[in-house]
C-alpha cells in the first residue's frame, strides 16, 4: 500500500521497516517455483522472518524521495494476521509521512488564489460536462494543451536559463524530487519542439 497527495507525485510514501541492528533491509526476494525470476517485495510484512527472510522489529513512515520518518513504531508479530496484514494498524508511519509532506507543501511556492479558484472551477465544470458533452471536453482539453505548449517552454526556458537558481531550489519550490523537477523542466523546455 501506498501514500499519495495530489500534486505531489515523486514524494509517494509508504511503510517501511527497522530491523533490531536500526537499519533498514533490501527488498526480500520470493521463489516462486521453477524459473529463473524471483519476486521481490519491500512490503513491511514480508519482513517477518520466515523463510530465512529477515525480522522487522519496528514500523516507520519512508517516502520515495529518499525521507524516512525519525519515530519508529514496534511489530507485534502476534497481532499481525498473515492473511489480512493490512488490518494491522499502521497510522503512526502514515501520519509522520504526511506530516513530511505538509512540510513539503510548505517549502513549495503557492498558486496565486485567483488561479486555484479557477483551476478548481474548470475541473468541477469539465466533470459537469464529461457525461452529457464528451466532446465539448475534448475541445477543452484541445485549449489547455495549446496554453501549456505555449506557456510550459517559455516558463521553464526562463527557469533554466536563470544561474540563480539551483535545481536543487526548483525541486523545492515545486515539492518533488530533484530528478522529477529536472524531468519536468525539460518535459516542458522541448516541448514545442
Amino acid at each position: 500500500m501506498t501514500w499519495k497527495r495530489d500534486g505531489f507525485e515523486s514524494h509517494e510514501g509508504e511503510v517501511g521497516v527497522v530491523l533490531a541492528d536500526g537499519t533498514e533491509p533490501g527488498p526480500v526476494y520470493f521463489d516462486l517455483g521453477s524459473g529463473g525470476h524471483f519476486h521481490e517485495s519491500t512490503d513491511w510484512w514480508a519482513y517477518d522472518g520466515t523463510f530465512r527472510r529477515p525480522t522487522a522489529m519496528a514500523l516507520r513512515g519512508r517516502c520515495a524521495c529518499g525521507w524516512r520518518g525519525e519515530r519508529t513504531f514496534p511489530i507485534d508479530w502476534q497481532q499481525v494476521d498473515s492473511h489480512d496484514p493490512d488490518a494491522y494498524d499502521i497510522s503512526g508511519p502514515e501520519r509522520d509521512w504526511e506530516a513530511h509532506l505538509d512540510e513539503v507543501a510548505a517549502r513549495a511556492v503557492p498558486l496565486p488564489e485567483d488561479l486555484v479558484v479557477l483551476l478548481r472551477q474548470l475541473h468541477e465544470r469539465l466533470d459537469e460536462l464529461v457525461d452529457d458533452h464528451p466532446l465539448a471536453v475534448v475541445k477543452a482539453a484541445g485549449e489547455l494543451e495549446a496554453a501549456v505548449a505555449f506557456f510550459g517552454p517559455l516558463a521553464a526556458r526562463m527557469v533554466t536559463r536563470s544561474e540563480q537558481l539551483p535545481l536543487a531550489h526548483v525541486a523545492e519550490v515545486l515539492g518533488m524530487t530533484e530528478q522529477a523537477a529536472g524531468s519536468r523542466l525539460r518535459h516542458y523546455e522541448y516541448m514545442d519542439r
